[in-house]
């Protein structure tokens, strides 16, 4: 596996980086990475590719990558959360050194903060959080001096420990570092360190009643885990100058001090990212879940029958830049449908079925006939598919009157059933609505495929799927669209949610091939000629379940230009 991983990597700007400070003489024994997610949502592909970076560079440069969770907001963050946090990155291949939290490190924090206020560079507000935006000035004018600032190191200590010890209601009161109120950078007015929340954390329950900001929090936990290359996108850029200075106060010269660098993040056609309008999909049920498969997701993309070397490989081929641009989803499509073709079985199934009758069969008799599980794996396999005197083909698949370009089924046309016999279509017989329900064709018993007879060599333009109506098995087949009907739905100017996509999800009964019995859970196939499925969870020893995948094409591609 890290063979592999490591053939995936690319070089980028990153790494040339890094490359920079081992020429400079930074020693290749101390790097070491992380992967610093917060665990108030499911990762999505945006976090797949920060996952893929830093474990990425930890298996090109045999270095560490901790995983972190940045449990700095209790209101916001669930065990749920950390349990897939951890499931989707080893999914993914990846294995971590340490597992931290940024909650091993309050004592510390607070500790630090205690001695900001002793050096007289932090003091307690007691401004609302409107007073204190509006103090804080504007881009291009200074900010004003809060009235507590000057407030002596005693009293902001005693205050700061009764915050400490929950004697105070939330929002009172804040602690804020005295940097500079007429600094150019917003982010250097006297930002905020701690704030009181009375809320009970995962891990530390109800021991304390303030909790770190972001800013406070990230840059020493990467020091306190000795994180030389802290890596994050690019909107944390102005938050640099904070991270350094932070670091300033408490970085010891023997210790390695990390380095902020910061990349474009990759945004994903007719999808969303932002964790906030995710959690409203599910909660105002737009979607099934977290793990629906519509869901940008990495759980989503699991359960819909993405694999994590075609994830892998979209993350490699999109790359790490310095500016941010917007990706067709169909490449990471195409990533899919790459890697399931090597993998996945092909096997037969019928989504819109009407019944073919062959009045030549004999009634009663059954064939089991060899066909190929997968061409491009060697050495090649097959499987047994019966064949009777009744079948299911697509209802696309024929038509009565048809001109000489359609090369499926038609009234006096032949074609050859997969695996099986040419078949030629005669009459249909309809309902009282003009409905067809039933095609009666004939077969030439000398064409069967692979008999070596000159019939069997005959040439028909036209190769359809089928099944067996005796031997069918029915199943529920889950067909699912993009999400959003608009490249970018939340770079609109209403709602995000006007654009989602009506016909993202369609549920049909299909006929599928006896094999598929016994599928399993997770297990991919290529229903022929229709796409990639796999097996969803939701399947149950009476009842198979499939997820559509992707297509055979880009079907997107064909509507977009039409």
């Amino acid at each position: 596996m890290s063979e592999e991983l490591k053939e995936q990597r690319s070089n980028n700007f990153i790494e040339n980086i890094i490359e920079e400070d081992l020429a400079a003489g930074f020693p290749a024994n101390a790097l070491r990475f992380r992967f610093p997610p917060e665990p108030n949502g499911y990762l999505h592909l945006g976090h797949a590719s920060s996952i893929c970076l830093n474990f990425g560079l930890g298996l090109r440069y045999n270095a560490p990558v901790n995983l972190r969770f940045d449990d700095t907001n209790p209101s916001k963050e669930e065990q749920e959360y950390v349990d897939a946090i951890r499931r989707d990155v080893e999914w993914l291949g990846f294995k971590w050194d340490k597992e931290c939290y940024a909650s091993d490190y309050f004592q510390e924090l607070y500790d630090w903060a205690v001695m900001l206020i002793k050096q007289g560079k932090a003091y307690v507000d007691k401004q609302t959080s409107e007073e204190i935006a509006a103090q804080k000035g504007t881009p291009t004018t200074a900010g004003t001096d809060s009235p507590y600032r000057n407030t002596s190191p005693e009293e902001n200590l005693a205050l700061f420990e009764r915050m400490k010890n929950g004697e105070f209601e939330n929002g009172t009161y804040v602690l804020r570092a005295k940097i500079d109120m007429a600094s150019p950078n917003m982010l250097m007015r006297d930002p905020i360190i701690y704030r009181i929340m009375n809320a009970s954390h995962h891990r530390t329950g109800d021991k304390w009643h303030i909790y770190p900001m972001y800013d406070w929090a990230h840059g020493e936990s990467d020091y306190l885990e000795q994180i030389s290359h802290s890596l994050c996108t690019l909107e944390f850029l102005p938050h640099r100058e904070l991270y350094d200075w932070f670091l300033d106060q408490v970085y010891d010269n023997s210790r390695t001090r990390p380095k902020q660098r910061e990349f474009a993040r990759r945004n994903l056609s007719h999808t969303i990212v932002s964790k906030r309008k995710l959690l409203q999909l599910v909660t105002e049920n737009y979607v099934a879940g977290w793990d629906d498969p519509r869901m940008p997701t990495i759980s989503g993309l699991r359960r819909r029958g993405y694999t994590p070397e075609a994830i892998r490989k979209f993350a490699d081929t999109i790359g790490i830049a310095k500016r941010e641009n917007l990706i067709d989803v169909s490449l990471l499509e195409f990533c899919v449908r790459e890697d399931l073709n090597k993998k996945a079985n092909r096997v037969m199934a019928v989504l819109d079925p009407v019944k073919v009758v062959i009045t030549n069969y004999p009634e009663g008799q059954e064939e089991w006939l060899d066909a190929e599980n997968n061409p491009e794996v060697t050495p090649m396999t097959f499987r047994k598919v019966p064949f009777s005197r009744e079948l299911y083909i697509e209802r696309d698949d024929f038509r009565e009157e048809a001109d000489k370009k359609y090369f499926r089924l038609k009234l006096g046309g032949e074609v050859r059933l997969k695996n099986a016999y040419i078949i030629k279509a005669e009459s249909v017989v309809k309902d009282a609505q003009g409905n067809i329900t039933e095609i009666h064709c004939t077969y030439d018993p000398e064409s069967r495929s692979g008999s070596g007879t000159e019939a069997s060599m005959r040439k028909v333009k036209g190769t359809l799927h089928w099944v067996s109506v005796a031997h069918a098995i029915e199943a529920e087949a889950r067909l699912y669209d993009r999400l959003f009907t608009v490249p970018e739905p939340d770079r609109q100017e209403d709602s995000f949610l006007n654009y989602i996509n009506p016909d993202s999800l369609k549920v049909v009964t299909a006929y599928v091939e006896p094999s598929l019995k016994t599928a399993q859970a997770g297990d991919t196939v290529q229903f022929q000629r229709l796409g990639y499925f796999s097996v969803d969870p939701d399947t149950t020893p009476e009842k198979l379940v499939f997820n559509k995948t992707v297509g055979l094409k880009d079907t997107w591609e064909k509507i977009k230009n039409e």
